[in-house]
């Protein structure tokens, strides 16, 4: 392990909800510059263990270094200026319904920035291109847009400090096979020409299959396996065998890998 790479450490992370249990001993390890998924049975901490990342819940026990920064015991300052390292996009993309999507973009902007008017106008603008939508999106109310046209737009956002790290909560939930497709080839196209590092939670196993560099799987309110996919199918844990090894997946992923890259990256 090359500790110099490491832009995320979480270490023995426990979490607790008063009697419940929810990590106990969480450990894994984000490099530079890849796409990192975190996977899950159903109630297994992934959301919550993003929430922990991103500061807004602290775990019980362990510790989480974020570039260098120990949550455990930053201060405010500090972490108002780590917070602006990073953007998020949340499962249902979170805009703010009585904003433009311009607006919407513009938020953080107008909030941890000096930047001028017409400046802040030009920067919307590039975000909105950048994750390929129509210039006339800007002006148009969340309810306007599609389902997918939300997830570009709360993309824009997320993108639009210039941020080192790019959290997903299930990027392509919602979307129809082609849009999914799409989207997954546009977080690898933007981690390339950003040299972002990008942690998604998902279960998608197109996405897991295609665009993840390297996984963790939680169960048991444990880390189970982690690591590339090669490693984690050689896990016999019960839920990685139920995830991933059905007959289905092992004739549509396993046996025709060809048939799954995103294309073009």
């Amino acid at each position: 392990m090359n500790q110099e790479n490491i832009v995320i450490d979480v270490k023995d992370i426990v979490t607790k909800f008063g009697e419940r249990t929810v990590h106990n001993g969480v450990s894994l390890h984000v490099n530079n510059n890849e796409i990192y998924g975190i996977l899950g049975e159903s109630g297994s901490g992934k959301s919550v263990l993003m929430k922990e990342m991103i500061m807004l819940m602290e775990p019980n026990a362990g510790e989480i270094v974020i570039l260098g920064h120990k949550l455990s015991s930053i201060g405010y300052k500090e972490a108002e200026e780590l917070r602006r390292e990073w953007g998020v996009l949340f499962q249902f993309g979170a805009l703010y319904s009585s904003m433009t999507i311009a607006e919407n973009i513009e938020v953080q902007l107008k909030e941890y920035t000096n930047i001028s008017k017409e400046m802040r106008d030009k920067l919307v603008r590039s975000k909105i291109a950048l994750v390929g939508l129509g210039a006339h999106v800007g002006a148009l109310y969340p309810s306007e847009l599609s389902g997918g046209m939300i997830k570009r737009a709360a993309l824009a956002r997320a993108l639009a400090m210039e941020p080192k790290l790019l959290f997903l909560d299930e990027p392509t939930s919602g979307l129809d096979p082609v849009g999914a497709r799409n989207f997954d080839k546009l977080i690898v196209d933007l981690r390339d020409m950003l040299g972002i590092t990008v942690v998604m939670i998902t279960h998608d196993l197109d996405s897991i299959f295609s665009i993840v560099d390297r996984m963790a799987v939680l169960a048991d309110k444990r880390v189970v396996a982690q690591g590339t996919l090669e490693n984690v199918l050689q896990s016999q844990h019960p839920f990685v065998e139920e995830f991933f090894k059905n007959e289905y997946t092992k004739q549509k992923y396993i046996d025709k890998p060809e048939m799954n890259k995103v294309e073009n990256v």
